[in-house]
């Protein structure tokens, strides 16, 4: 099903940018663009390269140019987007090594937490996980490949959290949706490049209070997610804002 399909039938996440006019500035508003401009990167509706003029975004969501240039900076400061002098504003084009600098970050952040994680966790936050892995494996099996992305780094996110250390696990964050862009563009096809039972399995390290065992096998789970990248550079290409986001 393509983007105006979806529009069409009335997908919920698609759903036409509500027009607040120049009153439609405010905090709830911007969250709400930032949301929807990140989501839209890391499904890969705008694709690397992709240019972001202010002005059309501007149009598209009711809101001023001081606005859409605030979100920019925030998608900036995460990386998901590019600030060039004179150029604007752009969707980042992840290169090799740049994959490589995100995994090797993340294989020292994550796996370091993994015996902190082991040593906090509770039979609620096990019950947690174990939804959030389940909701995961469906999402592939539906075909739902950004949703699939997108609750993996939900995943690892929180298991961050669950380390009680609040300045690492907003570092994971930040990588994590790195990692999102990387697989959108360079992933396989109904595939994350683990085993669909590996956040299950990670889950059992964890909770058996085994935190050795666990950082063992984050590393090989995320070794094998960057195993699985194939980076290959696609022409740039100017977005048509308007079909996007619905305007």
């Amino acid at each position: 099903m393509n983007q105006r399909q979806r529009l069409a039938e009335g997908d919920p996440s698609k759903a036409k940018p509500r027009r607040l006019g120049k009153n439609g500035d405010g905090a709830e508003r911007h969250e709400a663009i930032y949301r929807t401009i990140s989501d839209a990167i890391i499904e890969h509706r705008l694709k690397p390269g992709a240019r972001l003029r202010e002005d059309a975004l501007a149009e598209v969501f009711g809101i001023s140019r001081t606005g859409v240039r605030k979100i920019l900076q925030r998608l900036a400061l995460e990386q998901l987007v590019t600030l060039t002098p004179r150029r604007g504003a752009s969707v980042t084009r992840p290169t090799a090594d740049e994959a490589k600098d995100v995994f090797d970050a993340r294989q020292m952040v994550e796996c370091g937490l993994m015996p902190e994680v082991a040593r906090q966790i509770t039979a609620a936050d096990v019950e947690e996980l174990r939804e959030m892995a389940r909701s995961e494996r469906e999402a592939l099996r539906s075909g739902e490949q950004s949703r699939a992305i997108k609750l993996s780094a939900a995943f690892h996110e929180r298991l961050a959290q669950l380390s009680g250390n609040a300045t690492l696990a907003a570092f994971v964050g930040q990588l994590c949706s790195r990692s999102s862009l990387i697989l959108a563009v360079y992933g396989s096809a109904g595939h994350l490049g683990c085993e669909s039972h590996d956040h299950d399995d990670l889950i059992g390290y964890l909770e058996a209070g085994n935190g050795e065992r666990a950082a063992a096998f984050m590393s090989r789970h995320l070794k094998a997610i960057e195993a699985s990248l194939s980076i290959v550079e696609e022409e740039e290409e100017a977005p048509d804002l308007h079909s996007i986001f619905g305007g």
